[in-house]
C-alpha cells in the first residue's frame, strides 16, 4: 500500500496556529480579539466550520477574488475549518475540474492556518470515486470526505454499504477520510452499525451529521467519543444541544450568514456563565432557520451582499429569483442578526 505523505495535513485534529507556521496574513484575515484572552476566562475548543459558498461571475464562472474575500470574512468571524466542495459549493453543478480548483484554491488561500476538507467521491464506479479521491486529496485538503449515499442505493442494506467503503478504503491508500449525509441524490443516514465499522477503520477524522433526530445524533456522538474522528452537526435546531453532549463543532447553513453567531455559540454553548444567551440565541437560530433554506443558496449570497461582500446574485441551481417578499423576510433577520450582536457582546464582521 502507498505510503503518502505524513505531514500535519493527514491529521484534522490539533492544526497548528498561523503564527506557528511562520505565516503573515493579510490585514482582516484573522480577527483581533478585543482584548486579550486571561486565563481565568472560559475556552472552548468547539469549531465552526462553514459549508462554504461558491461565487459565481455574471457569465457563470467561479469568481475567485469574491471567494478570497469570502475566506477572509470566514476566518475574521473565528471560523476554525473550510468544508469546500459541498452541497452549499453547488457541488453538483461544477465539472471535477471545477472542483479540484476550488478546494486548491480554498487550501491555498488559508495557507495552514486552518483545515479543509472537500468532497471526494464523484465517479461511475468504485474505482472511478477512488481516483478522483486520490486527486482531491491531492490538492492538498486534509481529508477527503465520502458522500454516504454514492456508496450504495436506497434500497440497499448496511452490508451492502459497508461493503462498499471497504472496498474504496483499499483503493485509496491510506487518504484520510471522512463522511458526509447529504441530503442529495437522497439521504444515506449512517446507523449505528455502519458508523461503528466506519470508527473501526482509523481512516475517519471528519463527519458532518445531518440525522435531525437529537436522540440519535447524541448516540452516534457518543460511539464517536475517544476515537480521532471530529462530529460535526448540520441541524442548527440541535446546536446547544449536541455541543454540550461531546460533538467537536457544528456545521449549518447559518453559519454562511453570520458566522460570528455559529462562532459564538461554538465558543460558549459549554460555558456555565453564559447559559442564559446561549439559550437566547438557540431559540432565535432556530427560529430564523427556515427563512435562510428558502432559495438556499441564493438566500445566503442576497445576506451577504447586503453585508457588503462584492457577491452576485447568481447560482447554477435551478431556482426562481428571490421574491419582494422573501428579500423582506432576510431583511428582518439583517436587523435580528445586529440585535443578537449587542446582546451577546460582540461585534459584526466587517467585509
Amino acid at each position: 500500500m502507498q505510503e503518502l505523505n505524513k505531514s500535519s495535513r493527514r491529521s484534522f485534529l490539533g492544526k497548528l496556529s498561523a503564527a506557528s507556521l511562520g505565516l503573515t496574513l493579510s490585514p482582516g484575515l484573522m480577527a483581533k480579539p478585543d482584548h486579550p484572552i486571561r486565563s481565568t476566562e472560559f475556552v472552548s475548543d468547539k469549531k465552526f466550520v462553514p459549508v462554504m459558498l461558491t461565487p459565481f461571475s455574471q457569465d457563470g464562472r467561479i469568481d475567485y477574488n469574491v471567494l478570497a474575500k469570502l475566506m477572509d470574512f470566514y476566518l475574521a468571524s473565528g471560523v476554525k475549518g473550510f468544508f469546500a466542495n459541498c452541497q452549499s459549493s453547488e457541488m453538483y453543478q461544477l465539472s471535477d475540474e471545477e472542483r479540484l480548483a476550488l478546494a486548491r484554491f480554498v487550501v491555498r488561500r488559508a495557507g495552514g492556518a486552518v483545515s479543509v476538507v472537500a468532497s471526494g467521491s464523484f465517479g461511475d464506479t468504485l474505482e472511478d470515486k477512488a481516483e478522483f479521491a486520490k486527486r482531491m486529496y491531492h490538492t492538498g485538503v486534509n481529508a477527503v470526505i465520502m458522500i454516504t449515499c454514492h456508496f450504495a442505493k436506497a434500497e440497499e442494506s448496511d452490508d451492502v454499504l459497508i461493503a462498499n467503503f471497504d472496498k474504496f478504503f483499499t483503493l485509496t491508500d491510506n487518504i484520510p477520510m471522512g463522511t458526509y449525509e447529504c441530503p442529495t441524490p437522497y439521504k444515506r443516514i449512517l446507523t449505528p452499525y455502519a458508523f461503528t465499522y466506519l470508527l473501526g477503520t482509523k481512516r475517519m477524522i471528519y463527519h458532518k451529521d445531518t440525522t435531525i433526530d437529537f436522540p440519535r445524533v447524541k448516540a452516534k456522538i457518543e460511539l464517536a467519543k475517544g476515537n480521532r474522528l471530529e462530529f460535526y452537526d448540520a441541524c442548527i435546531a440541535n446546536c446547544m444541544y449536541s455541543l454540550q453532549a461531546g460533538a467537536k463543532g457544528m456545521s449549518a447553513i447559518c453559519g454562511n450568514l453570520y458566522p460570528e453567531i455559529a462562532v459564538w455559540m461554538c465558543n460558549n454553548a459549554t460555558n456555565p456563565d453564559r447559559q442564559t444567551d446561549v439559550k437566547y440565541i438557540q431559540a432565535q437560530i432556530t427560529e430564523t432557520e427556515n427563512i435562510l433554506a428558502v432559495d438556499y443558496p441564493m438566500s445566503a449570497k442576497y445576506f451577504l451582499h447586503k453585508r457588503g461582500l462584492p457577491i452576485e446574485l447568481t447560482t447554477r441551481i435551478e431556482s426562481t429569483p428571490l421574491t419582494t417578499q422573501q428579500m423582506q423576510a432576510l431583511d428582518d433577520v439583517y436587523k435580528t442578526f445586529h440585535g443578537w450582536c449587542e446582546r451577546i457582546g460582540i461585534q459584526p464582521t466587517q467585509l
